[in-house]
């Protein structure tokens, strides 16, 4: 059984942009790379309502480099555009998968139809490293939807599972990665008892979005809590005091050293001033004017 290295709790919100208020749930920065490793950060935005507006709301174009981003949207509708050519919109459910690997200039806005008629939106936003290998790969992005995504049913009626990438049992996530990694969506019923396999060796972190639980017979965690368990070991038993939806992320550790600055992560300083220096000859890439949220 895995055992609990620390629970922590989620510090005070801030905006991103002026669409998504979020807390960061953990980040690299605060943590520590290495116990974090292969994930760097993990943003929840809302839930928030919004009142219908005719003015676009989200964040403009702003570059990335050497890793990847997961968004998961819960409510609401969210609509991208990358210099890869990526993009779209995407709703609850549905899971957005960018590689800025060498460098890609996106934006992210709440989609037209959501802007005009308001609502709640949340969704989740979490930052995978990518290893030295792989940072140079070129831009790209995955649009995973809801249909997409298989659902496992826990036994004894216990909740569901949703695999966006890796698997558990028979099921696969259609999310392709550059290393192992299992990213699972779980709602768990009131009063539900469920013991999950993870893999040994991996970095395992539970993040609860909201509820209360009971993790591994011994700590009690509610939503905005991210759970830190050990790399060793096999199992996660979770009994849940009321309907709970969490996220449970599993990854083979990257060994390498990690710098980090904004919008970039690479291995060395000489790397992010590299960065930078490509972001502003316009390396990677071009976006017109007309924007998703328009």
């Amino acid at each position: 059984m895995k055992t609990i290295n620390a629970v922590h709790a989620a510090p005070r919100g801030h905006w991103v942009g002026d669409g998504f208020p979020v807390r960061s749930l953990f980040s690299y920065d605060r943590l520590g790379a290495e116990r974090l490793s292969p994930f760097l950060l993990l943003d929840h935005a809302g839930p928030h309502h919004f009142a219908p507006s005719e003015q676009k709301r989200g964040v403009g174009v702003h570059p990335h480099r050497g890793f990847e981003t997961v968004t998961f949207v819960h409510r609401g509708e969210v609509s991208h555009r990358d210099s890869s050519g990526g993009g779209g919109t995407i709703g609850p459910g549905d899971v957005q998968w960018m590689t800025a690997g060498d460098g890609i200039l996106h934006e992210e806005f709440h989609s037209e139809d959501f802007t005009r008629q308001g609502g709640d939106l949340e969704m989740v936003q979490l930052w995978v490293n990518l290893p030295a290998r792989h940072k140079t790969t070129p831009a790209a992005y995955q649009n995973l939807t809801r249909d997409e995504i298989p659902v496992v049913t826990l036994p004894g009626e216990a909740g569901q599972l949703r695999v966006v990438a890796g698997e558990y049992l028979e099921a696969r996530g259609p999310a392709r990665t550059f290393t192992p990694i299992n990213a699972w969506e779980l709602a768990l019923n009131e009063d539900a008892e469920t013991t999950l396999s993870l893999p040994n060796g991996h970095t395992s972190l539970l993040v609860v979005l909201d509820g209360t639980l009971l993790v591994q017979d011994q700590e009690v965690v509610r939503g905005g809590s991210v759970v830190e368990l050990s790399r060793d070991g096999e199992t996660l038993a979770l009994a849940a005091n009321t309907a709970a939806r969490l996220l449970v992320l599993t990854g083979e550790p990257i060994d390498e050293p990690v710098v980090g600055h904004g919008p970039f992560v690479m291995n060395s300083e000489a790397e992010i001033h590299a960065s930078i220096d490509a972001f502003r000859r316009g390396r990677f890439g071009r976006l017109d004017t007309q924007s998703v949220g328009s």
